[in-house]
């Protein structure tokens, strides 16, 4: 076996770029290491400005093939992919389990059957795809969507494999070329994918990727003139910092940030169904933009309801992310423990008080907690922690309640809970935000638009929102007569 494919898990993982349809070793490596217990996985390569640069290359010379292959092929690829990932499931679950730490049980049921379904979706999407046709004074606008060219797809480390092919899947079907820059704390998965890629005959050159730190590559990718689309989820500071970047070549953007979202709890709700979920904001350790860390609670109920949190939340089982009666496993890094706990310690230094946890556990695992007696303009309720960590605030009527809501610099999600329909469609029609939940959460149609408000994101995604980004919308407009043939 050569030295650069490590075995995870039984499953093979080549460390290298994947470049122009080739493995393309680097001079200089950077450890990948599991936070389920902090033991080295392998030793990845990592990428400078010259392997960034022969990404872009190979995107570019792959562009027009891949540009000019008809809708059919292409939704073909896609489905083959979609095969592959399939029939890989579980060596996907279990590599990513112990890449990113998170629910085992949750990469086999949900999280790898949706990386199929991405491109799945997009694929059948694309075919359904129609241009628009209308006139203007006798004259024919022809309305059409147009490969925009080389993408870079810069992914995040908290669900590697779905969030990249939520990028991936849809610039490949709207016929663009895409450079793939996975977190450095989670890259195993997206070399897997390369490898699923060409087995299904995506063409060389026209899915490649890149391995490295993001302060290392990430503006040679982000400001190279020959790059057209670039999508980034991640944190506000790397945004801001990319959008620098992509402003010397006007490159078009999408943002999906960071979020501090707020679930509010009226007097009316169904309290089991708001328990629950409010529960489930600290799944996946807590690491999760969309998750709900602002439980907003009407005074009326809020004893009850933190009665029942409590005992709910007090029951979830921390553990090795493998075993299947866990709940919540490991958080990503000690860099991102130590930032959760400095986050905590602060807001407690404060005045805060943690009603459960408030404190790290064994290895790279964070007790979950719930902070009560927060200000509406501290740290900890205006800033993302990125862990299983809420804050608990009370209202008295709605207008409190929205001011509440809309209190803070993110718009990224709320949840609604209430069992008054009049007062949801009130509530929704005020909250900052770009997905809004009533009575439900983490419900997500592929066809609808995502994205977020305010520092929570530029742009949307999903259904044609993807195709408008990732093509150049083009506008014919054609005279009726002056033809010289009439073939």
């Amino acid at each position: 076996m050569s030295e650069h494919i490590i075995t995870v898990a039984g499953v093979a993982v080549d460390t290298r770029h994947w470049i122009g349809g080739e493995r393309v070793a680097a001079t200089q490596t950077f450890e990948d290491v599991s936070p389920i217990d902090g033991s080295t996985i392998g030793d990845i390569s990592r990428g400078t400005a010259m392997e960034a640069a022969a990404a872009v290359a190979a995107a570019k010379a792959a562009f027009p093939a891949w540009a000019a292959t008809s809708r059919a092929e292409r939704a073909r690829i896609l489905h083959a992919i979609a095969d592959g990932v399939e029939k890989r499931i579980e060596a996907l679950a279990i590599v990513e389990t112990i890449d990113n730490g998170a629910l085992l049980r949750s990469h086999r049921r949900g999280v790898m059957p949706r990386v199929a379904h991405n491109f799945r979706f997009f694929a059948d999407w694309l075919l359904s795809l129609e241009h628009e046709d209308f006139e203007t004074r006798g004259h024919t606008n022809h309305v059409s969507w147009d490969p925009a060219g080389p993408c870079v797809l810069i992914t995040p480390w908290n669900a590697p494999l779905m969030l990249a092919t939520w990028k991936v899947a849809p610039a490949l079907a709207a016929g663009d070329t895409v450079v793939l820059k996975p977190a450095e704390w989670s890259p195993l998965t997206a070399s897997l994918l390369a490898d699923i890629a060409a087995e299904a005959g995506l063409p060389a050159g026209v899915l490649n990727v890149v391995q490295g730190y993001g302060s290392e590559i990430g503006d040679a990718l982000t400001s190279h003139p020959d790059v057209r689309r670039i999508s980034f989820t991640g944190s506000v500071p790397t945004a801001k910092r990319i959008a620098e970047s992509a402003a010397a070549n006007l490159t078009p953007l999408s943002l999906e940030l960071g979020g501090k979202s707020p679930l509010l709890v009226f007097a009316d709700a169904d309290l089991d169904l708001a328990v629950d979920l409010a529960v489930e904001q600290y799944d996946n350790a807590g690491q999760v933009c969309l998750a709900g860390t602002r439980l907003l609670v009407e005074e009326a109920v809020v004893e009850e309801f933190t009665r029942r949190f409590v005992e709910k939340a007090s029951a979830l089982k921390q553990g090795d992310p493998r075993d299947e009666a866990t709940d919540i496993g490991p958080n990503i890094h000690p860099r991102q423990l130590e930032k959760i706990d400095g986050f905590v310690q602060r807001a407690v230094a404060a005045g805060a008080r943690a009603v459960i946890g408030g404190h790290p556990g064994d290895g790279q695992y964070y007790a979950p907690t719930l902070l009560t007696g927060v200000a509406q303009d501290s740290e900890i309720v205006q800033e993302e922690v990125f862990g299983p960590v809420l804050t608990l605030q009370t209202f008295t009527d709605e207008e409190e309640a929205v001011l509440l809501a809309n209190g803070t610099r993110f718009g990224l999600a709320a949840t609604v809970f209430t069992g008054n329909r009049e007062r949801a469609e009130r509530i929704t029609a005020r909250l900052v935000a770009g997905t809004v939940w009533v009575n439900c959460f983490f419900v997500r149609d592929l066809q609808a638009p995502f994205g977020g408000s305010r520092l929570s994101g530029v742009g949307r995604e999903g259904g044609t929102w993807s195709f408008d980004f990732y093509c150049d919308v083009k506008n014919t407009v054609t005279a009726p007569s002056g033809w010289r043939n009439h073939g």
